[in-house]
């Protein structure tokens, strides 16, 4: 993609189709007269007299407890400097939408239009009522120091600079994995550190009180080393100032330890790395270009341990592995500043979480197949869903031992479940399906990419590296639709039709119908077919031509299936295919089966969906805990169409005794663990949440589906095809780009399963 492309891409995404990146959205009812005069006049009055009566109040009565300011003056965004309140309002937003993502809290983002220190001091002090913390972001240094200096003396709610503490407590957590691994002691190693600004001063003082010596620190900005004899520093960096003389940076990592970057790209060397001390720990954070890259720091030496704010590589110091976090335990204890002892409890439980065994689900995201504490794995990534129930605890619990905590949690058990629930509305499994695909890209047929959208939507896949798209259609019109949006890449173009593709036809023919020939199959007829590109994207997977196939945009279900089924075919063991849909909804992922295909199965073959399901969930790294969904409970009627649903589940118990599965069950029981455990505490769904429903037919199934998706605006990824021997998946009628996107990911990360798959020779067991 172009510069000008992805400008435009930006500023689109910003744009539209509503502008910005957050927004107030009402947690009451508010439909009838009675709602609306609750809460507005006259039934706001009671909560604001009970206010006014005890501040604390306040807390149990409106949002403050889960709300945190993210307030900025603009004078020191990102690489862009000093551009200002305005411009800096959507990184502001940006940072918004993390906390809310990632820890579930609500934010305002304020950009005030002032750079003197009073000024800004005095604005947010007085708009500190409003909120449960406040998050300063972007301010440049020396001022930030100051601001936040006296915000935290002058306030009773929790201030932090993420800018300064943020890469301080990931970096630090790494430290300590690295310094374990090396064998090495804090209080003994050197540190040649590049940068002097508020980021990296924060760090180093953050491992001086872990352990590291001042007469162990050599810190250089861009006048050079910050000795004894410079006059021009600001007393935070005066704490750095050393007596030692090096005539360089290159001078000061000779048998140093330890390597911290926090300044610009490309100014270490592999010759500087290779002077360092044996195990030498390498921490280049600059961003997007690291002081030394990773292939370079990695060439040089075997020993090394290396860190990068990069995502990309092993070992991200990713500040949203803190901030989300750490205001969460802050926020549920109401504690009155962010202290030490909480910054330190986040670095603790950060390096104990990167020792801990790794979820499968992490494992899948990254394309491990086992990740373990090591070089390459010293702090946790940033879609490890153990992060809400790791960190804020042990902020909370050190805000209650430091004496910091006006709301002490009595019952951590409860607290912990509450921090799960809280990450029921995340859409993190998007996240992790896209990471899982990048990492090992597989070729993807668009059989309709003559059509914008489904263009729009192999661009994006090119793009992003999500997979390799081929596209399928007629030459002239692609390429005229790829100059209409900027997509200049060097992809694979094919026309079944064009003269160019004959041979390839004719062999694709000849292949097909031998397997055709004796089910009333001419060459003819076979040839023919080929010639419509259904039949011909499918006979490319088959033949290894390409990985993975997505069609069905611009053509109805059945006519799309039908060529699958007939040249690709399912699986040894499943008589019929099926479909299911993973619903985004505010409780997690729920997958719905069979949403397209099987009209009213069998008690034998909805008892083959689920075990479809259930296999297809383990490849998203989810405990797959399935309810199968009928108008009865557990044989309150003997009708067959509720029978047939029983029947599916006893034999399910007895070929499948491990899989999470029961019913016959209403959706209302499946959905709500507290109904179910109290009417039917039998059942092996009972105190557990269900995240998977099997309906007894095509009816019920695609028709919630469908009610999801339209009245409740959830975001549905399928109909994603179960039962197939090689990696099809067939869109809905006129889907969305992004729905063809996130298909296209599905693809990819089922190619990866069955290449892994065959490459162990095994099949799928049902």
């Amino acid at each position: 993609m172009s510069k000008q492309s992805k400008r435009r891409e930006a500023l689109l995404y910003h744009a539209k189709p509503t502008p910005g990146k957050i927004a107030v959205v009402p947690t009451k009812k508010y439909a009838s007269q009675r709602d609306l005069s609750l809460a507005y006049s006259p039934g706001v009055a009671e909560p604001c007299l009970e206010i006014a009566k005890d501040k604390k109040n306040v807390y149990k009565y409106t949002s403050k407890g889960n709300l945190v300011a993210v307030i900025s003056n603009g004078t020191a965004v990102l690489g862009l400097g000093n551009i200002g309140p305005e411009a800096s309002k959507p990184v502001m937003e940006g940072k918004g939408l993390l906390f809310k993502i990632f820890a579930d809290i609500d934010c305002f983002d304020i950009e005030v239009d002032t750079e003197d220190v009073e000024s800004f001091i005095e604005t947010v002090k007085n708009i500190a009522p409003t909120f449960g913390g406040i998050n300063l972001e972007d301010i440049k240094a020396p001022e930030a120091f100051e601001i936040e200096r006296r915000l935290k003396e002058e306030l009773d709610i929790p201030v932090m600079h993420d800018d300064q503490h943020g890469t301080a407590i990931i970096s630090a957590a790494a430290l300590i994995n690295a310094l374990e691994l090396t064998d090495k002691k804090i209080e003994e190693v050197r540190f040649a550190v590049s940068g002097a600004g508020s980021a990296a001063i924060s760090c180093m003082n953050l491992y001086v009180s872990l352990g590291a010596k001042l007469e162990n620190i050599a810190m250089f900005d861009s006048e050079g080393l910050l000795d004894i004899g410079r006059t021009d520093l600001s007393p935070m960096q005066n704490v750095f100032r050393t007596d030692k003389k090096y005539n360089s940076l290159a001078d000061a990592m000779i048998n140093a330890d330890v390597f911290l970057g926090l300044s610009v790209g490309n100014i270490v060397t592999q010759e500087m790395v290779k002077s360092m001390a044996a195990n030498p720990i390498v921490f280049a954070m600059a961003n997007p270009t690291s002081e030394i890259s990773y292939e370079e720091a990695i060439a040089s030496r075997d020993d090394i341990i290396m860190a990068t704010g990069r995502s990309d590589y092993p070992n991200q110091v990713n500040n949203v592995l803190g901030f989300p976090f750490i205001f969460r335990g802050a926020l549920d204890v109401r504690a009155t500043k962010i202290n030490e002892a909480m910054k330190m409890a986040a670095v603790k439980a950060l390096a104990a979480l990167a020792k801990e065994p790794v979820p499968e689900q992490v494992n899948i995201a990254y394309q491990e197949t086992k990740l373990n504490f090591g070089r390459d794995y010293i702090i946790p990534k940033p879609f490890d869903p153990r992060l809400i129930t790791t960190v804020p605890p042990a902020v909370a619990r050190a805000a209650m031992e430091s004496g910091v905590a006006k709301a002490p949690i009595k019952d951590w058990e409860k607290y912990v479940d509450e921090l799960n629930e809280r990450m029921g509305s995340d859409n993190k499994i998007i996240r992790l399906l896209m990471g899982r695909a990048k990492r090992d890209p597989k070729r993807i047929v668009f059989a309709e990419a003559d059509h914008l959208d489904v263009l729009k939507a192999a661009q994006i896949v090119n793009e992003e590296g999500i997979g390799i798209p081929i596209l399928l259609g007629r030459k002239d019109v692609i390429k005229e639709l790829m100059e209409q949006i900027d997509f200049d890449a060097e992809v694979e173009i094919i026309d079944p039709k064009s003269d160019e593709q004959s041979e390839k036809l004719n062999y694709y023919a000849e292949k097909h119908w031998q397997n055709r020939r004796r089910r009333g199959e001419s060459l003819y007829d076979a040839q023919n077919n080929m010639r419509l590109r259904n039949y011909f994207a499918a006979m490319m997977v088959n033949e290894g031509d390409a990985d993975a196939m997505i069609s069905g945009y611009s053509r109805s279900y059945p006519s799309v299936v039908r060529p699958v089924l007939e040249t690709i075919g399912r699986f040894d063991g499943v008589s019929k295919v099926a479909t299911t849909n993973m619903m985004m909804t505010r409780r997690g992922p729920i997958f719905l089966s069979d949403t397209s295909i099987n009209i009213d199965p069998t008690a034998k073959e909805l008892a083959k969906i689920a075990q479809m399901t259930n296999y297809t969930m383990k490849m998203f790294g989810l405990t797959p805990v399935i309810a199968m969904i009928s108008y009865a409970n557990f044989g309150s009627s003997k009708d067959p169409h509720a029978t047939k649903v029983s029947e599916a589940v006893a034999y399910l118990h007895r070929t499948n005794p491990d899989m999470i599965i029961d019913g016959e069950l209403q959706t209302d029981f499946a959905l709500n663990p507290e109904m179910l455990q109290k009417k039917f505490p039998f059942s092996k769904l009972a105190g557990k949440k269900v995240n998977a429903l099997i309906f007894p037919n095509l009816d019920s199934a695609n028709s919630n589906y469908k009610l999801l998706k339209e009245l409740n605006g959830v975001e549905s990824i399928g109909p994603i095809m179960l039962g197939m021997r090689k990696p099809v998946h067939i869109l809905q009628l006129g889907a969305s780009v992004e729905e063809i996107v996130n298909m296209a990911a599905v693809a990819v990360v089922d190619a990866q399963q069955k290449e892994k798959r065959e490459s162990k020779g095994n099949k799928i067991k049902m």
